[in-house]
């Protein structure tokens, strides 16, 4: 197999397989075709070595649905369940602030409201850390029966690697999540305060989800464009409209942020339940 300046750890023990096609996004790889030495072929997707998958498309069957609603010994599923759940929080918090008079209508004050965000961070934030994990000590090699690395790693260091860049770039996003939403539910803050606690960590955390979903959907396009990140893109445009300068009107702003809140949230729901058919195959 020739060796490539661009390509993530290779199990020695597969050596006498020879590499056919390699490619990907520069500079990273995401797909390649190997011959095997018994001359047979096998094809090695980044996302579906890291997650452990069968192959590079998903055949989801009926009794594979109804499997992955409860798998919860694979992490694939907790992953998927926890961003669906946060993703759930953040779509809930958005129409309660939106909608006032019904927050008002079940007993909740605007602090209340608040810890609906900051509850739906933390599954968010645990599914961002189960997710780099599982990149961490995804199989040194090209096919999934791989050996796993020698000692576990927590965080690891892959930055050639597409899948685990992508993780280890939204997780800190994801942590700026947690402040963000925690000191919105502080009472009283200045506009300073507010910029400095509430919208920095917003805007620096939504930039880092923008960057980590376009390297994950590269990952599975192996291109430089994909149309699908309308998620990611929900939520920088919400950050962007949450800055208000001082002294100015803002409601206008404070709707715009939360409606591409619920854009962004709605867009994570259904890319997590679109996640939860891989518990049924890994």
């Amino acid at each position: 197999m020739p060796d490539d300046p661009r390509s993530g750890p290779i199990d020695a023990a597969l050596a006498g397989w020879r590499c056919l096609e390699a490619r990907g996004p520069w500079p990273f790889i995401t797909r390649r075709e190997f011959d095997r030495s018994d001359r047979a072929r096998h094809v090695w997707i980044s996302r579906a070595h890291r997650k452990r998958l069968a192959g590079e498309v998903l055949l989801v069957e009926g009794r594979m649905l109804v499997r992955c609603l409860w798998a919860p010994r694979t992490l694939n599923w907790w992953i998927a369940t926890l961003f669906a759940f946060g993703a759930a929080l953040f779509m809930l918090g958005s129409v309660l602030s939106l909608a006032p008079a019904l927050a008002r209508h079940i007993g909740l004050s605007s602090t209340q409201v608040n810890a609906v965000f900051f509850a739906g961070s933390i599954p968010f934030t645990t599914a961002a850390y189960l997710q780099l994990f599982q990149s961490a000590n995804a199989p040194e090699g090209p096919t999934p029966e791989a050996r796993p690395p020698a000692s576990r790693r927590y965080f690891g260091w892959r930055p050639r690697d597409i899948g685990w860049l992508s993780c280890a770039l939204q997780f800190p996003g994801t942590v700026l999540f947690n402040f963000n939403t925690f000191d919105a539910m502080i009472p009283g803050l200045t506009w300073f305060r507010q910029e400095l606690l509430v919208w920095v960590p917003n805007i620096v955390g939504s930039l880092l989800f923008l960057v980590s979903g376009y390297l994950a959907f590269i990952e599975v396009c192996h291109a430089h464009w994909a149309w699908k990140l309308l998620g990611c893109v929900g939520f920088m445009i919400a950050a962007l409209c949450a800055f208000v300068p001082s002294g100015l009107p803002h409601e206008t702003w404070v709707t715009l942020s939360l409606v591409f809140t619920l854009l962004g949230a709605s867009g994570f729901l259904a890319g997590s339940c679109l996640m939860l058919p891989e518990s049924g195959q890994s």
